[in-house]
């Protein structure tokens, strides 16, 4: 064991458009909203994460919340580089430390990510001492956290809904044979629901309201076995400009997420059409796996599954797939060759 080893700390991050997870340990120990809250005359930074969240729409001009990523990608480079830096000063056995220890990182990026995308990741990671950085495609640690041994011979589909992108994947021995990244997920959901009521109801809700209404009453499908309650949602009467209440139900928000949840059957059939025979009859026998915040929307696996004619599965801890199959990567750094450094 080298010098370089005893100071060093393994980490593994999704760095989410949505939530940032970071793995210290074999343990989640960071899951917090990728959000940022600045102050605009000083430039300092007040919040991160939860703090900044409950912030999001309820500041006034000195104190701007920002997301510093976009679809998946850093969009505000200093401001990504700040939230990484605050979050893993969070991380127990690093805080509190005396020299900030140098880190060996895996962290998981978008297929659809350009080469300047892939250097905006790795100079924010240098700037935190980050010494050894390798990425990973998302649909890979998805597929690998969902516990699909990917090494195999054998092909699996995977579909992998966060807050920017949906990434859907075919994998087979250790590699992304055929993949689609499309740029509608959970945040296009919200967005969907929001204008939904704007425009149905009169009614103009900010984006925490919207994110609210599709975690509890969101759904793809107009009919469900297990129907949630209906909502009261709270917002202004765009005519009147006075706060009012509505109540909204299930089918009213499948209808307002429709159209976006078309753009992800499409891709999936696309993904499917371009897969090798073989690989397409190893999916027939397998089925799709789903991971992702968005994956959790009630009914869309049902949805992808008429679509497609195959048995769909939602992982287990859909939320955390991702970065769990970050945090297995980095432990088998040296094993995995489809890590890229």
């Amino acid at each position: 064991m080298g010098l370089f080893d005893f100071f060093t700390q393994e980490i593994a991050i999704d760095l989410g458009t949505a939530n940032t997870l970071i793995i210290h340990n074999n343990k989640v120990v960071v899951d917090s909203p990728s959000i940022v809250a600045i102050h605009r005359r000083t430039n300092k930074v007040i919040a991160v994460g939860e703090q900044a969240k409950h912030m999001q729409g309820k500041t006034h001009d000195d104190i701007k919340t920002i997301r510093p990523l976009k679809d998946g990608v850093i969009a505000d480079f200093e401001a990504s580089e700040f939230m990484l830096t605050e979050f893993i000063k969070k991380i127990p056995g690093i805080q509190g430390k005396l020299f900030s220890p140098s880190l060996r990182m895996v962290i998981c990026i978008p297929s659809g990510i350009t080469e300047v995308e892939k250097r905006a990741v790795k100079d924010s990671c240098a700037r935190v001492n980050a010494k050894d950085v390798r990425l990973i495609y998302e649909p890979m640690a998805a597929a690998i956290g969902v516990g699909i041994d990917i090494q195999q011979p054998k092909g699996n589909m995977i579909i992998d809904i966060g807050g920017g992108t949906t990434e859907i994947a075919v994998v087979a021995l250790g590699g992304i044979v055929c993949d689609k990244s499309v740029k509608i997920a959970g945040d296009v959901f919200t967005n969907d629901i929001a204008y939904y009521l704007r425009t149905h109801h009169n009614l103009y809700i900010g984006e925490r309201t919207a994110e609210r209404v599709k975690i509890e009453v969101g759904a793809a499908v107009e009919e469900l076995e297990h129907a949630p309650e209906d909502m009261p949602v709270q917002g202004r009467d765009l005519i009147t400009g006075k706060p009012k209440e509505i109540t909204v139900n299930y089918k009213e928000i499948a209808r307002a997420l429709d159209k976006s949840i078309l753009r992800i059957e499409d891709g999936v059939m696309e993904t499917l059409s371009q897969t090798p025979p073989e690989l397409a009859a190893d999916i027939y026998n397998t089925g799709i796996y789903m991971a992702g915040g968005g994956s959790m929307l009630r009914g869309l696996d049902q949805r992808i599954s008429k679509k497609t004619g195959l048995p769909v599965f939602l992982a287990d801890d859909p939320l955390r797939a991702v970065v769990r199959g970050t945090g297995i990567a980095l432990k088998n750094i040296d094993k995995f060759t489809f890590l890229m450094k």
